[in-house]
């Protein structure tokens, strides 16, 4: 029993710790976005009318969709964690999917967006953006900048998210029953056995000639990596990362799209 209460509290601190990691790295996310917007801010003020003339030439209505499909992938995420924390595995597999294609979706309406305008030969070092003033060139390369890096940071939680769905998906306890003759396959691994007095958890070395059959219970990754309502970090960590994704967006469409 005491060794039971030393794991959780050592489960208990790994994840406290991890939480903390994980604001860290979101202080020092946040702090390299801040330099961008102070940027910005500084080159606004010296240019205000080359900025609004820029932003302009921008699709609103673009924005405010992907706006919008981020705001409702910041909702299924949380949606899924908490799905994944009643222990409805279901649920938090079809949020977190909805999650993942919503950012998707998002990186599709910029590519769009993206292409138009470099086919127009608005983008950075072009020739046809040399022609346009120092203030609206300025804006453009802040532009593609900010949106770009953050566009990686869209893929990047992407990509987080994926690796958390998979283990979620594949990572169910599973049960197979074997015969006493086929121990030697599980030698040494923690089993519930079925004995002549009754059902008990053993190990599979301590089992003697009273034991009829064990039942094995197994995940596809480790157990201690299993994410289930008893272990949902990985989950919480990665929906942290998207909620950041999604603030730094809240923050770029107006500085951009709404300026006019």
């Amino acid at each position: 029993m005491n060794h039971d209460h030393d794991l959780a509290a050592h489960e208990h601190h790994d994840s406290f710790g991890a939480k903390i990691g994980m604001w860290l790295f979101l202080f020092t996310e946040v702090m390299l976005f801040g330099g961008m917007f102070l940027l910005y801010s500084v080159y606004r003020a010296k240019h205000p009318v080359e900025f609004h003339l820029a932003a302009a030439e921008l699709n609103t209505f673009f924005g405010t969709i992907n706006t919008l499909i981020l705001l409702t992938s910041s909702l299924t995420v949380v949606l899924a964690i908490e799905a994944l924390r009643r222990g409805n595995r279901k649920l938090s597999i079809s949020m977190l999917s909805v999650t993942i294609l919503c950012g998707l979706a998002f990186l599709v309406i910029k590519y769009f967006e993206w292409m138009h305008k470099i086919h127009l030969g608005i983008y950075p070092n072009s020739p046809h953006l040399s022609e346009f003033s120092k203030g609206e060139v300025l804006f453009y390369n802040l532009y593609y900048t900010m949106t770009g890096l953050h566009g990686l940071h869209v893929v990047i939680g992407m990509t987080v998210l994926s690796v958390v769905l998979y283990m979620i998906v594949k990572n169910p306890e599973r049960k197979i029953v074997l015969p006493h003759a086929s121990l030697q396959k599980v030698k040494g691994a923690r089993v519930a056995v079925m004995s002549d007095g009754g059902e008990e958890e053993w190990r599979s070395n301590e089992i003697d000639d009273t034991v009829r059959e064990v039942t094995i219970t197994y995940t596809f990754f480790p157990v201690k990596d299993r994410l289930d309502e008893n272990n949902i970090t990985k989950l919480e960590m990665s929906g942290l990362y998207w909620h950041l994704v999604d603030v730094i967006w809240i923050f770029l469409f107006p500085l951009f799209y709404l300026i006019t």
